[in-house]
């Protein structure tokens, strides 16, 4: 009872900052400005407009995620490798920027790759041509890199770390190269760190707005930016409600994906 007790305000904040927020989404997002049912909110996702900026963000979001893998797997093997003393003070220095604002990271980022920004002036003062860099899809798939990398190297690294190392030494002992050691023992492994890593770096990517206003010049509409633009400018809570339940489609994937690949947890590293 005590325990029942104890879990009260984790119930209330849910609740209170969960449940009645979806709720509150999945009611406008399912009926017209009326109050009257309708699927025609949800189903404009398939307009020439909606449906551009939801194939624009997931080929973003995609590449962007793929990017942070092909880095984050082998740093995250490096930290392996350095023990948990060496390692456990690189973490710290990584993840340090993770505690400056979200906004404030995403600018500075503006500040390099702005026309008159740091990396034209270097390039000016090397006496080569600026380069458009900024309000391109390459600069939001950048932003996103960086804001989201920690977010795959973590749970990789968390997996990682909990592999023996004596069955890294069989695998040799019984005449494994390092490839070999790689494939068949380590990352089949480390399988649920990086699925928890791809859904923990692919939503976010998805669904983001900010990047794309501050790094996109709000020229590059991902579907992040519509619902944002549909709930702030144009005041449509249904429309923008609607096409939320369409990205809330594929964070049930996500879970599902978890569930399946990493269903005792390994690969949370939070």
């Amino acid at each position: 009872m005590s325990k029942k007790l104890l879990s009260g305000p984790y119930i209330l904040w849910m609740i209170g900052f969960t449940l009645i927020p979806l709720g509150l989404i999945f009611y406008y997002g399912m009926t017209d400005k009326t109050g009257a049912f309708t699927l025609a909110n949800v189903l404009s996702i398939a307009t020439a407009e909606h449906a551009k900026a939801l194939w624009l963000s997931l080929g973003i979001s995609f590449l962007a995620t793929c990017l942070c893998l092909l880095l984050a797997y082998p740093l995250a093997m490096i930290l392996r490798a350095k023990g948990v003393g060496a390692s456990g003070f690189i973490v710290f220095i990584f993840i340090l920027p993770m505690w400056m604002n979200f906004l404030l990271r995403t600018l500075a980022w503006q500040t390099l790759l702005e026309r008159s920004g740091v990396i034209n002036g270097i390039l000016s003062a090397l006496h080569l041509p600026p380069q458009n860099l900024i309000n391109t899809p390459g600069a939001i798939i950048l932003g996103m890199v960086y804001n989201f990398l920690p977010f795959m190297v973590l749970p990789i690294y968390n997996v990682l770390a909990k592999i023996d190392d004596n069955t890294i030494n069989a695998a040799k002992d019984l005449g494994a190269n390092a490839f070999q050691t790689f494939w068949h023992i380590l990352l089949p492994l480390s399988v649920p760190g990086i699925v928890s890593g791809i859904n923990m770096v692919f939503v976010p990517a998805l669904t983001t707005f900010v990047i794309s206003n501050l790094l996109g010049g709000s020229k590059i509409l991902l579907i992040g930016n519509v619902i944002e633009q549909e709930f702030t400018k144009g005041s449509n809570w249904n429309l923008g409600s609607g096409l939320s339940l369409v990205l809330m489609v594929f964070i049930l994937i996500s879970m599902a994906l978890i569930t399946k690949y990493d269903k005792n947890g390994e690969g949370n590293a939070f």
